[in-house]
C-alpha cells in the first residue's frame, strides 16, 4: 500500500534537482539558457535546482531536459549509486 506521506520522496526530488544543476553546468547552459530550451521559466528552473526546496516536475519537463542535456532519465533518477 502506497503511504500518504506526501514527504516521503523529498530527499529524492532535491538529489534530482541537484544532478539536473550538474549537468546542465558540464554543458555550460546557463538556468536561462536552459530553461528558454524546455520551455519553462527560469524560476521554475532555479526552483528545481535548489537544493532546500522541493519542487516537483512533470514528466515532459524531465524528459525534455533530459533530450537537451543529452543524458539518459536514469542518470537522475537511479538514487541507489
Amino acid at each position: 500500500m502506497v503511504r500518504e506521506d506526501k514527504r516521503r520522496h523529498e530527499q529524492k526530488f532535491i538529489e534530482m534537482g541537484l544532478r539536473i544543476a550538474n549537468y546542465r553546468k558540464l554543458k555550460g547552459f546557463s538556468q536561462m539558457r536552459l530553461a528558454e530550451l524546455v520551455g519553462i521559466s527560469r524560476t521554475h528552473l532555479s526552483n528545481i535546482e535548489a537544493p532546500h526546496s522541493v519542487t516537483h516536475i512533470s514528466l515532459n519537463t524531465l524528459f525534455d531536459i533530459c533530450d537537451i542535456l543529452d543524458i539518459s532519465v536514469t542518470r537522475l533518477l537511479d538514487f541507489d549509486d
